[in-house]
């Protein structure tokens, strides 16, 4: 649909919006890091290139770099382009002015452009790093002099990497090296014009590990990226030599959340460092010593992007709206998409519109690791068109049924030794997880889905052929999770299990139909068995058509 008729689509949303719903109220969207990409030569070099900020208007990026012409180990220099849609000009350095012969680096300017504070340990300084800050009278002049912050911003201690707010009365920083009063510290003013304050930790939550540093704050406060001191081990649950973390809070005034990792595609197993988010939330430029580059280290970005298919079907569509209405001014976290991919506590026409731009598209869906269609015609192969999870059919003659499942074609399994079985998918214990099929038919004790010698996934239970899971955390407190809706009376059911870290959740039809809480998940590393048991026991195998099998990394919400 072309966005001609976005207008009329979104006067058609609000006005559904309004009819149904009223209020406001707390969220902050599902989204994800899309494929990062290496910015290229004309902003990289074949020496250390980091990003250290970009102009709210996008036509300034400001960089750390030691190629040639440095005043000293690393300078701070700065790439301009006319448009957001020009390429970036040549890099210049700043200068003696504002370099100077040690290190000056980790810069960050001011929402209008007149401040840049930066660190260095030039002399003149309280302890071996301090933030000092350069201003200039407009855009279009040279910056001046540097001051150093003094105190209570610096001490003897190691202060670095500093971030200011959008509003420009907060200070993110790392403050030590290690130890207890190491981590991420933020200094206040009243006002653009008072001194700054006492600087105070962001908390055990978000400093639960003794390396991080290179904070970057969100323009509108509520997110929070940063990378594991690269100079210190990397907190556990990594991917690499140093990755980079979020953390989010629901307000301003709010508690940080426990960090996140940002995952695989932005993290490797080289040292990913310095991130930076730009102005409307839809970049994250870093910098990293992956394999494929011009340099040393350089400079990438990635996509920030929110979520709008929420049901994970691989179109944005009425579902998706019905959903979004649905939590209307509550505290849902998957379904505030606006103004940036986290949302802003908000549900309101900025959401809609945003919904509204994917209207009827397909879309890939976000975490999507194995789907079989199982809509092939012959054969004893089931294609992952999501992965490389190809299944191999334990079946002599395989009863594929092209015309015969819920989504176009369908696998018929026998009930005696039919079944297929995949090569290792996923871990459950690595984090939240999501598994949707379509089944027809079945019986008590039938299995849909396991993964092999460890755990029952989906089933039917033993007695009276509803929906159950067995999979569940380790040792004495953990067991099924029993729904009370059958699913062996021979009609089509979509049934899902999903895991969002805390929740175990059973659905049928796309309506839950049983949760309950986990401390976590048995660990696995063994494939899955699609149609049979995880021991492959008599009674255990599937007597029906099974279509559709969809595995995500990520908690879905049908």
């Amino acid at each position: 649909m072309k966005w001609l008729n976005c207008a009329k689509i979104r006067l058609m949303l609000v006005a559904y919006v309004a009819a149904i719903v009223l209020g406001g109220g707390n969220a902050n969207a599902d989204f994800t890091f899309g494929e990062p990409t290496n910015m290229g030569p004309s902003v990289n070099s074949s020496s250390s290139d980091y990003p250290a900020d970009i102009s709210p208007d996008g036509l300034e990026m400001y960089v750390e770099s030691d190629r040639p012409g440095v005043q000293g180990s690393f300078d701070i220099w700065v790439k301009r382009r006319a448009t957001i849609y020009d390429d970036w000009g040549p890099p210049e350095n700043l200068g003696p002015v504002v370099n100077s012969p040690q290190e000056d680096d980790q810069s960050s300017l001011s929402p209008d452009g007149l401040q840049l504070y930066f660190s260095s340990n030039r002399p003149g300084g309280y302890g071996s790093f301090d933030i000092w800050v350069t201003t200039r009278a407009s855009v279009t002049e040279p910056w001046g002099t540097p001051v150093n912050l003094g105190p209570p911003v610096n001490t003897a201690n190691y202060q670095f990497g500093a971030d200011l707010s959008q509003d420009g009365l907060e200070l993110y920083f790392k403050n030590g090296w290690t130890g207890a009063d190491s981590g991420l510290y933020v200094t206040k003013r009243h006002t653009k014009d008072a001194p700054w304050q006492v600087p105070v930790s962001l908390g055990p939550v978000v400093n639960n590990w003794p390396c991080q540093w290179a904070p970057t704050i969100s323009s509108d406060g509520l997110l929070i990226v940063f990378a594991d001191f690269s100079l210190c081990s990397p907190r556990p649950g990594g991917f690499g030599d140093a990755d980079l973390w979020l953390s989010l809070r629901p307000t301003k005034d709010g508690d940080w959340q426990t960090p996140v990792n940002l995952g695989p595609l932005v993290n490797t197993a080289a040292l990913e460092d310095a991130p930076v988010i730009s102005g409307d939330g839809n970049t994250l430029y870093f910098g990293s010593f992956r394999a494929v580059g011009s340099g040393r280290a350089d400079i990438w970005q990635a996509p920030i992007i929110p979520i709008v298919d929420f049901n994970g079907d691989g179109i944005v569509d009425l579902k998706d709206f019905s959903r979004l209405a649905q939590y209307w001014g509550q505290d849902e976290s998957s379904v505030d998409i606006a103004p940036m991919p986290w949302g802003d506590g908000r549900l309101d026409i900025q959401d809609v519109t945003v919904l509204a731009e994917c209207w009827l598209k397909e879309v890939e869906p976000v975490g999507l690791v194995a789907y079989w269609k199982l809509d092939e015609t012959e054969g004893i192969f089931a294609d992952d068109s999501a992965g490389d999870n190809d299944g191999v059919l334990m079946i002599e003659n395989p009863l594929w049924r092209p015309l015969g499942g819920q989504v176009d074609g369908a696998l018929e399994f026998d009930g005696l030794d039919d079944f297929v079985f995949t090569d290792f998918v996923l871990d459950p214990d690595d984090g939240p997880l999501s598994v949707f099929a379509w089944v027809r038919g079945g019986g008590p004790g039938q299995v849909i889905l396991s993964q092999a010698v460890s755990a029952n996934w989906l089933l039917a239970d033993p007695v009276d052929g509803e929906l159950m899971t067995e999979l569940k955390s380790s040792g004495r407190f953990g067991g099924p999770l029993y729904s009370q809706t059958v699913i062996t009376d021979g009609d089509w059911h979509r049934v899902g299990l999903t895991w969002d870290g805390s929740n175990r959740i059973l659905y049928v039809d796309d309506v839950q139909v049983a949760k309950d809480t986990q401390s976590g998940l048995a660990p696995s590393d063994r494939g899955l068995n699609i149609g049979a048991g995880k021991n492959l026991s008599a009674g255990s195998f599937f007597s029906g058509l099974i279509d559709d099998i969809r595995i995500y990394n990520r908690a879905v919400t049908p």
